[in-house]
């Protein structure tokens, strides 16, 4: 297969180009050349955003094409026209953002998706410039040679956005840790390796449409990722099971200061946590044991020296040791609602 990867350089494409490799296949990257390119391809440069800044891809044909772009729709529509009669398949890794929130809980690819989006738009907010991603996919490639990947909580190394990383350097520095409960909160998220695979099977199947690709409901839990996490540090870390009230009470934000975590009940949780993906399922997905993702997450943070290198425009994760320690003291007074 000769496939060509728009980025192919961080967390979601390099993923995809080291699996392509893997499986023996003629990889091509084109980037800006900000980041090293893997061993093994053949590198194109080039800015999707620059005037000229495609020449680089006017010649080449290829089976499939697989683009992460996040911003302006209109990159993705101008390298999908231009592409759209040397290329097979053409895999665009969207969101599952695009759809109207919230959806409930269960929601499948039907359900009802953001409005204003446009395959020309300019940059607006990330559901609108998926959605438009997407859309702009479908015009140029139709949708029997567009896969829209809506993907879930992406997991694994390379990770560039901070949220694993952040669990695994919090429980390594040690002591009491605030954990969000309840343990047996249900999650749903990918591990990179297996989102990759399941890309370069659809190729293979020749599979178009859209995906919900996350896990089953429940695949693991809060206490099973934390758990995992503690195991694979060793250390002196003790979690604290914080009930959900007490971590909202105290401004605490779901997601992204409790990296994640969302209250169970909620309409983030509903949305980010419930999906279906009977889909994707049948069509190939497998998914590692949570151990298997966070042990590989951290052989690869000491490769690099236990510093994420984040994403451009990417927020800040985590939660300040101050309000942390604030909630713990709490706890250890015997506040209701905490478990130390």
């Amino acid at each position: 297969m000769r496939l060509l990867v728009l980025g192919g350089t961080e967390f979601a494409g390099r993923a995809v180009v080291e699996a392509a490799l893997g499986r023996g296949w003629d990889v091509t990257v084109f980037n800006r050349g900000r980041h090293e390119s893997p061993a093994g391809v053949r590198s194109l440069r080039g800015d999707r955003t620059a005037p000229d800044g495609l020449t680089a891809l006017a010649d080449g044909e290829w089976d499939a094409v697989v683009d992460t772009w996040s911003a302006a729709p209109r990159a993705v529509r101008d390298t999908a026209r231009l592409l759209r009669d040397r290329a097979g398949r053409y895999v665009y890794v969207s969101s599952r953002s695009v759809y109207e929130w919230a959806p409930a809980a269960g929601y499948g690819e039907d359900a009802p998706l953001v409005q204003g989006a446009e395959a020309d738009a300019g940059q607006t907010d990330y559901a609108r410039d998926k959605r438009g991603g997407e859309l702009a996919a479908v015009e140029e490639f139709g949708a029997d040679r567009s896969v829209l990947v809506r993907s879930g909580l992406l997991l694994g190394p390379y990770e560039n956005v901070g949220r694993l990383p952040w669990w695994l350097g919090r429980i390594a520095r040690g002591g009491p840790v605030l954990a969000p409960g309840p343990r047996d909160l249900p999650l749903q998220y990918v591990d990179i390796g297996n989102h990759s695979e399941w890309i370069l099977g659809a190729v293979e199947q020749e599979l178009s449409g859209p995906y919900n690709l996350t896990s089953p409901q429940g695949h693991a839990t809060m206490g099973e990722l934390l758990d995992a996490c503690v195991a694979t540090v060793g250390g002196s870390a003790e979690l604290h099971w914080t009930d959900p009230e007490v971590i909202l009470d105290a401004g605490i934000e779901p997601w992204t200061q409790l990296p994640a975590w969302v209250p169970p009940g909620s309409d983030m949780h509903d949305a980010l946590h419930s999906a279906d993906v009977s889909r994707a399922v049948a069509t190939g997905l497998r998914c590692r044991p949570v151990t298997e993702t966070v042990a590989d997450t951290w052989a690869w943070l000491g490769g690099i020296g236990g510093t994420v290198p984040m994403g451009a425009a990417r927020a800040v994760k985590g939660l300040d040791p101050e309000v942390e320690a604030k909630v713990l003291a709490a706890s250890a007074q015997g506040v209701p609602g905490t478990t130390p």
